[in-house]
């Protein structure tokens, strides 16, 4: 296999998902995660990137919605794909446009989406309706939040004496198993393309 599928990882906050994606990665030499890009100079995703040896790049609101910076540095580095890891801004039309773009949501949706429905968010408002399962959503990125269309659905029951913090620990444990190995599925696809 020539060419490598070039990978980046955007995420806004600590990077669980971020960091289950670079381990299950290292073993497949074929994809190369390039760069974890972060809106949050601040957000330990960008010390678990270092930790990898992998390049980050940090942007504003100003840079990401109104500037190239970000679209410019995804084409030097030949991105095929990118990743959205608990990223929290709506991926510019631009983006959309040039790049295979795919994100996890921590719901089954269309149930839980949209904008300001992300993290705790989600959880709470599942257990505030005393729903009996939930899950979460891989999905094509479109120019809507979480209206993309949807790759591969895993559910969790919901449990009478669930906290937010408890379902969030179970939603977890399906993000970390189910997100890097339909992402290698999405890659192989690419790869056929550009081999």
């Amino acid at each position: 296999m020539s060419k490598k599928v070039n990978i980046a990882i955007f995420a806004s906050g600590s990077g669980t998902n971020a960091q289950a994606i670079l381990e299950y990665f290292q073993k497949i030499d074929w994809v190369d995660i390039k760069c974890i890009y972060s809106n949050n100079c601040e957000a330990y995703v960008l010390k678990r990137a270092q930790n990898f040896g992998k390049e980050t790049l940090t942007f504003s609101r100003e840079e990401y919605y109104k500037s190239d910076k970000v679209i410019k540095h995804l084409q030097e580095n030949e991105i095929d794909l990118i990743i959205l890891a608990g990223f929290m801004w709506l991926v510019p039309h631009k983006m959309v446009e040039r790049f295979t773009i795919v994100n996890i949501h921590p719901a089954l949706l269309p149930s839980y989406g949209g904008k300001g429905m992300y993290g705790h968010h989600v959880h709470e408002a599942v257990l505030e309706n005393k729903e009996k399962q939930s899950g979460i959503t891989i999905h094509m990125v479109n120019n809507e939040y979480d209206k993309g269309k949807i790759i591969l659905q895993q559910s969790c029951p919901v449990l009478p004496n669930d906290t937010p913090d408890s379902l969030a620990d179970r939603i977890h444990k399906l993000e970390h198993a189910h997100y890097p190995p339909t992402i290698e599925k999405i890659a192989q696809k690419l790869h056929s393309k550009i081999a």
